[in-house]
C-alpha cells in the first residue's frame, strides 16, 4: 500500500476511544474503551531482534527478505504483507502476501516443535498483493491492491493451483473475512471514499459465482446498514464503489476480522476501528484515535487478527510501529512495539493454530525498501 505521509494529531473532545466489551455482547455501547494497562503488561526494552515485549514473550526471526528461509532453497519474497495460519497435521503453516509487481504468495511450514521444515511460493504473476483472509476451507485468498484488482485463491500447501477469482469484483481490493454462518466473504476496499462488500457464493466453498455487495447507510458513524447488489463487479466503465446510490463510504479499507457474528475493519485514512454486528445489522466505531484525550495508543491502523479471547491485535503502518491489542474489557494497549523501523510498516498478524504464536512481517524492515522485509514469530503466554 501507498505510505501514509502523514498521521492524524487533532484530539476532537475528551472522550476516550470507544470500544466497549459490550460490543462484543451485541448491546449498545455504554462504557467506550480507554486506554490503560494491557492485559500483558508493560512493554519491556526491546530485545536483540528490535522487538519490545511484555514480560513471558521472546521472538524471533524466521524469514527475510531475498535471503533463503533457514535451510530450505526457498527465497522469502520482498515486501511481505498480509498473512494467516492453517494446521498441517501436528504442526502448521504461516502464508504471507508480497505487496510488489509482480507479487503473489508464499508459505512457511513448521513442525510441532517450531522448526521450520519447508518453504514455498504458492501464487505468482500477480500485482501488489497486500492483504486478504483465510477461507474454512483452508484456502488462503490474496487481494490485489490496484485499480480494478482481483482477488486470488490459493492452497496453502501448494499443490493446487491458484485460482483467480472474477466474480468478488474488480477494485482496489484489501483485506477477506469469511462469515460461515451467513456464508459470506466481507472485502474491504483501499480508497479514500471506499466501500465494504460482501461476496455470496452460489456455493458455499466455491467462489467460481456468486453476488457482489455492498453495504448502504447513511453518513453517521453509527446506525443500521443493508447491502445491496453491484451491478457490474467487473467494475468498468463505472467503478463497483459508484455503482449504487447510498453506499456507506469509507476512508481507506484496510484489515478484517470475522468472530462471534461480528465484523471487525480498519479505515486507515481516519484511524478508526469499525464493529458491524451482525445480529443486529448495526454497524458503529469501536475505535477512533481522535476520540482519544492526549496520546492515541494506536494509530496507524491497518492489518487486524484476532484470539481465542476476543481480543483483537491491531497492527500499526506508521505509528510508533505497534501491535496493539483491543480487550473486551474495553482497554486499548501497545502488546509490542519495534524499534528501529520507523520508515515501515507492521503487516499479517495471525496466530499459530493452538495460540500460542503470533506471526507478523515488517514490510521494509531496517533499510526501508521492499527488499528489506523481515518475518517474525512471537511465543509466549497468550490469552485464552
Amino acid at each position: 500500500m501507498e505510505r501514509r505521509t502523514f498521521l492524524r494529531t487533532a484530539v476532537i473532545g475528551t472522550s476516550t476511544a470507544a470500544f466497549g466489551g459490550s460490543l462484543w455482547r451485541g448491546a449498545a455501547l455504554a462504557d467506550p474503551a480507554r486506554p490503560g494497562p494491557g492485559p500483558y503488561g508493560t512493554l519491556r526494552p526491546a530485545d536483540a531482534n528490535g522487538i519490545a515485549l511484555p514480560g513471558g514473550f521472546t521472538s524471533r526471526v524466521v524469514a527475510r527478505s531475498g535471503q533463503k528461509v533457514g535451510s530450505t532453497p526457498y527465497t522469502w519474497h520482498d515486501a511481505p504483507d498480509g498473512g494467516a495460519c492453517y494446521a498441517d497435521g501436528t504442526g502448521w503453516i504461516y502464508v504471507s502476501n508480497a505487496e510488489v509487481t509482480p507479487g503473489g504468495a508464499g508459505a512457511l511450514r513448521f513442525a510441532p516443535t517450531g522448526a521450520i521444515t519447508g518453504a514455498y511460493r504458492i501464487l505468482s504473476d500477480t500485482r501488489q498483493n497486500c492483504a486478504g483472509g483465510r477461507k474454512p476451507w483452508n484456502t488462503w485468498l490474496s487481494c490485489e491492491e490496484v485499480s480494478r484488482g482481483y482477488v486470488h485463491e490459493a492452497d496453502p500447501w501448494g499443490t493446487a493451483p491458484a485460482v483467480r477469482r472474477d466474480a468478488m469484483g474488480r477494485f482496489k481490493h484489501e483485506a477477506a473475512a469469511a462469515d460461515p454462518v451467513r456464508e459470506a466473504v466481507y472485502l474491504t476496499e483501499d480508497e479514500s471514499n471506499g466501500c465494504l462488500y460482501r461476496f455470496l457464493p452460489t456455493t458455499w466453498g466455491d467462489l467460481s459465482s456468486g453476488r457482489l455487495q455492498v453495504l448502504t447507510a447513511g453518513a453517521a458513524v453509527s446506525g443500521s446498514f443493508g447491502w445491496a447488489d453491484v451491478p457490474d463487479p467487473g467494475g468498468s466503465p463505472t467503478v463497483t464503489r459508484d455503482q449504487v446510490p447510498g453506499a456507506k463510504r469509507f476512508d481507506g479499507g484496510e484489515g478484517c476480522h470475522y468472530a462471534d457474528d461480528k465484523v471487525w475493519f480498519t479505515t486507515k485514512g481516519d484511524n478508526r476501528v469499525w464493529q458491524l454486528n451482525l445480529t443486529s445489522d448495526t454497524y458503529e466505531l469501536a475505535y477512533d484515535d481522535s476520540l482519544v484525550s492526549g496520546g492515541a495508543p494506536l494509530t496507524g491502523v491497518d492489518n487486524v487478527t484476532g484470539s481465542s479471547s476476543g481480543d483483537l491485535f491491531v497492527a500499526e503502518d506508521g505509528g510508533t510501529m505497534d501491535i496493539c491489542v483491543i480487550t473486551p474489557a474495553g482497554t486499548v494497549a501497545p502488546f509490542l512495539r519495534i524499534d528501529g523501523q520507523s520508515s515501515s510498516e507492521i503487516t499479517g498478524p495471525a496466530f499459530s493454530p493452538d495460540g500460542s504464536r503470533l506471526y507478523f512481517s515488517s514490510q521494509r524492515g531496517t533499510s526501508g525498501s521492499s527488499s528489506g522485509g523481515i518475518t517474525y514469530e512471537v511465543t509466549g503466554p497468550f490469552r485464552t
